[in-house]
């Protein structure tokens, strides 16, 4: 009785009229409009913004882009503040860097976007803001995030000028013929000067000075300016009102629990939940579960489209295209969601758009586990990490030291050391890295050769596949067109460092009277490694580097074996110029000499170039004091025991076998930091 009666208390308690003190703590619900309030964070539980607000001609959509460290990100937290989407704290810093790694470094690494409603003159625009990286190994991010813009922001520094991926990153929006609008930020710095940078931007883009705008990002001065340029100068949308549903999926990421999450730029038609699609790329049939647009976060929508004025005296007839946002169809697979993809409505194919150029690797390195028990939880992690890293090649490997693992390819050093970070921070993956090596090239001479590998010119990424000389006409090495702005004080020093890495001058510029842009072209062997930070050392950090692919060109390459006591160890071996052979031979026997333990006989590790021997150090043997029991008596007694322990050791060198341990391997083979 008493737990009815309990029940019954709490039942009328349910059903009964909530006070009014509570009913005024309840949170008013978000108005429909979204220009009516801040941007909300998440999209749980909040009424779906109506996009059909925006008309295609109040749209526009660009990317910021800069040299490292010029302020894009600190741009587009202000601009993110001054439109409301998120509220004003001291606290956002880096809004859109939400990768670890990001934070920790204070760089960009992954492009971002963001849709920001801005009101102009009376009129509610949608503006759908891109902030991308700005160092050259992520030039690739940058590509694919101008292929969804109309325009870019081009910010350069007041304080440090015109750097080298500033050029790069203007050739490649000047290249897809969008509109640029040059800003120059950080002019409250007190070494700022803009009038010197304004006349640098003139004399290398041929950009009017009076285009320039002047703001400090930090300070939010005159980024209401950039604003207004943003919707003056750049143009909205192109839409073919005849297609149908035709969108590019240019990123894309892997969430556990709804699958595949792709950012799409809508060319033609739209898209709303419970549409079937189908992708180009693997013919498979999907529903829409969810669409939307990035606030940062995701705030769902009714539909992704643009509005077209009404054509034809009816008036009737709209149609929709050219919005940036995300889907969610249910692809459970990161194979499905390829980034380039076409996707368009069901039984209604299109012609698929281009997609973007594929990337080529420009260093390549292996990856072991440390634990082969975590092969397949590696091999899992590896590809959900380039479905959103799509410019990372992966090819299987294995090591009889190191065991199964990938050969991968990366766009340069910086790109291989975040994308170790974040498999270790978003996937708790503890791997070996090997030593960075770049693809050479071999025009075989042999017909034998050539059937087997059915052309006459082969890629090597791998020392163990380096044919012999005597079946080669010539060997190539890759090289890239490399841009050096410096001061001019430090010009002479850079020059002897260029000359020193195999480097031929092609261009010298002098931007103005205190700094020079220097061109050369570089074996990008010369440069993966330590040439950045032996630059930055000489130029005491002002100097900038900026390189591109230039082709393949013959050199004298060779390659060079390490044995011990006379028996190659072919994980050691490697590929290498000629003139550096004997340097690097030296130091591999060094570090080998500290790393592999002591045996009860003599090791000898040599480094040779076939059957010539160019570096060796000898690790000394155990060696028990076999004359300690000889206290005087005739010397011969004492030269029989050596003599005898020399026989043994001698011996013991002819059966005994040289293990060399996995942590030996892993000390010489990794990234050498302290070079």
């Amino acid at each position: 009785m008493a737990l009815a009666g309990r029940a019954a208390v709490w039942w009328a308690r349910l059903r009964s009229p909530r006070p009014a003190a509570a009913q005024r703590r309840l949170p008013a619900r978000l108005p429909a409009d979204p220009l009516a309030c801040p941007r909300p964070y998440s999209s749980r539980g909040e009424e779906k913004l109506d996009m059909s607000a925006y008309p295609v001609e109040n749209i526009r959509n660009f990317s910021i882009i800069a040299h490292v460290d010029h302020g894009k990100s600190t741009l587009a937290d202000r601009l993110l503040e001054i439109t409301g989407t998120i509220a004003k704290t001291h606290r956002n810093k880096q809004v859109l860097d939400k990768l670890q790694v990001e934070r920790e470094r204070g760089i960009t690494v992954k492009a971002q976007s963001a849709s920001l409603f801005h009101s102009h003159e009376g009129v509610n625009y949608l503006l759908n803001l891109i902030d991308t990286p700005g160092h050259v190994d992520f030039s690739y991010e940058v590509s694919r995030s101008l292929s969804a813009c109309q325009g870019v922001i081009l910010v350069v520094d007041a304080n440090e000028g015109i750097q080298a991926q500033t050029v790069a990153n203007f050739y490649l929006a000047f290249e897809a013929q969008l509109a640029i609008i040059p800003v120059i930020n950080k002019i409250d710095l007190k070494n700022a000067d803009p009038e010197r940078v304004e006349k640098q931007i003139e004399k290398l883009f041929d950009i009017p000075i009076d285009e320039c705008v002047r703001i400090s990002a930090k300070q939010g001065t005159n980024v209401e300016k950039v604003l207004q340029k943003v919707i003056e100068k750049i143009p909205p949308p192109h839409c073919n009102t005849s297609d149908p549903l035709k969108a590019l999926v240019f990123d894309s990421t892997f969430d556990h629990y709804r699958g595949v999450i792709a950012n799409i730029a809508l060319f033609g038609g739209e898209v709303q939940k419970g549409h079937k699609i189908v992708s180009a790329h693997t013919k498979k049939r999907y529903e829409v579960n969810e669409v939307g647009i990035l606030t940062p976060n995701e705030q769902p929508t009714h539909k992704l489209f643009q509005k077209l004025a009404p054509h034809g005296s009816s008036g009737k007839k709209i149609r929709y295209a050219g919005q940036v946002g995300y889907l969610i169809a249910g692809m459970k697979e990161v194979t499905e969601a390829q980034i380039g993809d076409t996707l368009f409505w069901y039984k209604q194919p299109v012609e698929p758009l281009p997609g973007f150029k594929s990337v080529k690797p420009m260093v390549f390195a292996g990856m072991y586990p440390v634990d082969q028990t975590e092969y397949n939880n590696l091999k899992s992690a590896l590809e959900r990490l380039t479905l959103n890293d799509s410019s990372v090649t992966v090819h299987r490997d294995s090591s009889l030291a190191l065991g199964a693992g990938w050969r991968l390819g990366f766009l340069g050093l910086l790109h291989m050391e975040v994308f170790n970070q974040r498999l270790e921070q978003e996937y708790n993956m503890s791997v070996i890295l090997t030593a960075p090596t770049v693809p050479y090239k071999a025009i075989l001479s042999s017909a034998k050769l050539i059937k087997e590998y059915g052309k006459a010119e082969v890629t090597i990424i791998n020392p163990a596949q380096f044919p012999d000389k005597l079946s080669v006409s010539e060997y190539l090495e890759p090289t890239v067109l490399g841009t050096i702005v410096t001061p001019h004080e430090y010009i002479g020093k850079i020059i002897a460092l260029c000359q020193d890495h195999r480097a031929v001058q092609k261009d010298m510029l002098y931007i103005d009277e205190h700094r020079v842009m220097l061109k050369y072209l570089f074996p990008l062997n010369e440069i993966v490694v330590d040439f950045y930070d032996a630059l930055k050392s000489l130029s005491s950090g002002y100097a900038s580097f900026d390189y591109e692919d230039a082709g393949y060109q013959t050199a004298d390459l060779i390659k060079m074996d390490i044995l011990l006591n006379g028996n190659p160890v072919e994980e050691l071996a490697t590929i290498i110029h000629n003139d550096k052979a004997y340097a690097t031979g030296k130091f591999l026997c060094e570090r080998l000499k500290d790393v592999i333990p002591r045996q009860l006989f003599e090791i000898a590790i040599q480094a040779a170039i076939g059957k010539k021997i160019i570096a060796r150090e000898t690790l000394k043997a155990y060696r028990k004091n076999v004359v300690a029991k000889c206290y005087g008596g005739d010397i011969t007694r004492r030269m029989k025991l050596l003599k005898r322990q020399a026989e043994g050791k001698k011996l013991m060198r002819k059966i005994g076998n040289v293990e060399v341990p996995r942590d030996a391997f892993i000390h010489v083979l990794k990234r050498q930091t302290d070079k």
